[in-house]
């Protein structure tokens, strides 16, 4: 028996399926500003520091552990071990570790991490494929507005429904990418947007544990799959993603089907990309901040009585941990976030580190902080008053953190940011190599040599 439902469904919303795949697989190469193209290097670059800096965590080594058992052929390589698997298995491990520290790139409109998901499976393609530098940026672009894009549409009622974003909307940007790195037509394309359209990954429930960092992994491992069935003929609703039951309207009641064809192939979404100064969540950044700005203005800890934070609702939403209990349930605790900004002035990986969590000191100053809700107070701002034992207060109000559009970190920032992710891992002197290789990548004839020097020497 038919259930009698209510479905409040655009039946006509326009052909963004289509769009999209026409866009993907005919704009031309390099097709944008130098501007765009820098950024695109940029994001590859922070992406690929995240992704080596965590190659020994133990999330890996389950991911690994697991993939392994399925016997795979070495087909692509597990960035920051020696390890090669087959290209799926390498893009669902580096994007599980490039999202592991919670340090990689964000797109500030949406909290979408766009580099996880797109240039895990882009670069494992590429590898196999022995694709150049520039058809792996282009495809690092094209895929970056494909997730972005739809995720402007969608945002924030998919998000404020549960849904994991950048796992949801990276499934789509990983299989657009290895889409464009297969060189398939739009019909194909659009085969594999709607295979991909099938396979939303990830819900929030998820965050501060393993599984919120396989969200990026298992995208970027899907986006992959889904490119290599419709190059052999798979096939998919060509209206997928737009349909009245497609994954649109399905997941999300807001789908502003403008977003999708706005200056599409003019702007270019990677443009608004942001990286990371601190390893967690994106709105405690401008409470870090406020608290480094504190110890630079002489303030310490132990001079401290009570913090007062003035905040966004949102931050609270995402990162209201009061009592973490290890270093991925701190990362969505601004309590940390500021205990760690004013008794290191950073946080780094370090910061987030089991011990430094569950350190007595860290504990007691955590319980100094206190966070209250004012939605006059942008997501990204926060008004910090510092209430010291001599009775005297220090104020700091930040707008714009460092890391955000406003303030972005300078290429010589994520440089200092790269070494200190992979210099423990590759050694500092290779590690400077693929810093150069990274920076040259758009004009490499093969992926190969950042592949090579993303691993540890024998």
């Amino acid at each position: 028996m038919a259930r009698n439902t209510q479905v409040a469904a655009d039946h006509n919303a326009p052909p963004v399926t289509q769009t999209l795949a026409n866009f993907v697989a005919n704009h031309p190469s390099k097709g944008w500003s130098e501007a765009v193209e820098h950024e695109a290097h940029r994001t590859f670059f922070n992406w690929l520091g995240c992704a080596v800096g965590a190659a020994q965590h133990e999330s890996a080594d389950a991911a690994l552990a697991a993939v392994q058992l399925l016997q795979p052929a070495p087909q692509a390589s597990v960035l920051g071990r020696s390890t090669r698997v087959d290209m799926a298995s390498a893009a669902l491990v580096n994007g599980i570790t490039s999202h592991t520290f919670d340090f990689d790139d964000t797109h500030l409109k949406t909290i979408i991490h766009p580099a996880g998901p797109v240039a895990s499976a882009a670069l494992a393609l590429a590898e196999h494929q022995q694709r150049s530098g520039r058809e792996l940026i282009d495809a690092l672009v094209l895929g970056i507005d494909v997730a972005c894009r739809v995720g402007n549409a969608m945002y924030p009622d998919h998000y404020d429904r549960g849904w994991h974003i950048t796992g949801s909307t990276g499934t789509l940007g990983a299989a657009a990418a290895c889409a464009r790195l297969l060189r398939l037509n739009a019909h194909q394309t659009a085969m594999a947007l709607g295979i991909a359209a099938s396979q939303p990954i990830g819900v929030r429930e998820q965050f501060g544990t393993m599984t919120k960092p396989f969200h990026p992994g298992a995208a970027a491992r899907a986006g992959l799959m889904s490119a290599l069935l419709a190059q052999q003929g798979f096939t998919a609703s060509p209206r997928a993603l737009e349909a009245p039951r497609g994954m649109m309207q399905t997941v999300s009641t807001k789908n502003d089907w403008r977003e999708i064809s706005d200056q599409l192939g003019e702007r270019f979404e990677i443009a608004f990309n942001t990286y990371k100064p601190f390893a967690c969540g994106i709105v405690i950044h401008p409470s870090i901040d406020a608290c480094s700005q504190l110890r630079a203005r002489g303030v310490r800890p132990e001079q401290v009585q009570r913090i007062d934070l003035r905040v966004h609702s949102l931050v609270l939403e995402l990162t209201g941990k009061k009592e973490p209990a290890d270093g991925l349930q701190a990362k969505f605790s601004v309590y940390h976030g500021c205990a760690a900004g004013l008794t290191f002035g950073c946080a780094a990986e370090e910061e987030f580190a089991d011990a430094i969590v569950n350190r007595e000191d860290m504990v007691a100053l955590r319980r100094k902080v206190v966070a209250t809700v004012d939605d006059s107070i942008a997501e990204a701002s926060v008004d910090v008053t510092a209430t010291l034992t001599d009775g005297s207060t220090v104020h700091v109000f930040v707008e714009h953190a460092i890391g955000s559009l406003q303030n972005p970190m300078t290429d010589a920032l994520l440089e200092a940011k790269f070494h200190g992710l992979a210099d423990p891992v590759l050694g500092g002197a290779q590690t400077q190599s693929l810093v150069s290789a990274c920076w040259a990548l758009g004009g490499a004839a093969s992926v190969q040599t950042v592949v090579g020097l993303a691993r540890p020497a024998a």
